[in-house]
């Protein structure tokens, strides 16, 4: 069968990907969010498996993952949650997290749950590519998922395309060195670095996260690039509106 990101990378416009905290606000929000953000027009949704020690993660999405944690969200609480999803939900499901727990939970056996489930992708930003592509892109193939990697404006253009070797689905193409959910607007330097990636014109679609947050910064990030992610910017409207409002959340940004 052929992934959803495949089928949702070749549609004729510009993708809006949302990231979102398992278990926040509550712990029982995840499947309802998901439904709702479908009911809305987004393209692809980043469930974000909170952990204790996030790395590349603002104050904001630290915040709702250390709620998160409290609500007593787990590994196995977020596979319970969704094992009926695809009754309710089409679009691709991609899990955001740390390689730790994966290894508690044991990586092939992750790996096989996602795809009962109907998990597509996986994005684990610590887990670095060589180590991915010599020792567990057969698991993750045999399970018909996609692991997507990160690029920053630091990344060399050698280490890119070798990524993009490794990849098949996107890139994920993180606007600045900084931490998520840190600034407004993108400055000469940002689309300097979204011009210098459409130019290498890699094999791998790129969506573009970090600092996005209303319409205008969507269309900036998405001139270049396939697609964008908004993750802070959301994570402020749940904390705000809770999951009531989340259809307002999604008109404003297209």
């Amino acid at each position: 069968m052929k992934n959803r990101i495949h089928s949702k990378m070749q549609e004729d416009k510009k993708l809006l990907s949302i990231y979102f905290t398992a278990g926040y606000p509550a712990l029982n929000n995840t499947v309802q969010i998901l439904e709702d953000l479908e009911k809305n027009g987004v393209d692809m949704v980043e469930i974000g498996l909170p952990f204790s020690d996030p790395l590349a993660d603002g104050p904001t999405i630290q915040a709702s993952s250390s709620k998160a944690l409290k609500n007593g969200m787990t590994t196995a609480v977020l596979f319970d949650q969704l094992k009926d999803i695809r009754k309710t939900v089409s679009i691709p499901l991609i899990l955001m997290g740390y390689f730790n727990p994966m290894m508690q939970y044991g990586v092939e056996a992750f790996c096989k749950k996602c795809q009962e489930i109907g998990i597509d992708g996986l994005i684990i930003p610590d887990l670095p590519v060589a180590v991915y592509h010599e020792e567990y892109q057969p698991i993750f193939e045999k399970y018909g998922l996609i692991n997507v990697f990160l690029i920053t404006p630091q990344t060399d253009d050698e280490r890119i395309r070798y990524i993009d070797s490794v990849s098949n689905g996107f890139i994920y193409m993180v606007s600045s060195a900084s931490v998520t959910g840190s600034q407004s607007g993108f400055g000469n330097t940002q689309q300097d670095y979204f011009k210098r990636i459409a130019a290498m014109q890699l094999k791998n679609p790129q969506i573009v996260g970090f600092g996005i947050s209303n319409s205008e910064t969507f269309t900036q990030a998405t001139t270049d690039a396939k697609g964008a992610i908004i993750g802070s910017a959301f994570i402020k409207h749940l904390t705000a509106n809770g999951v009531a409002a989340i259809g307002d959340f999604v008109q404003h940004i297209r």
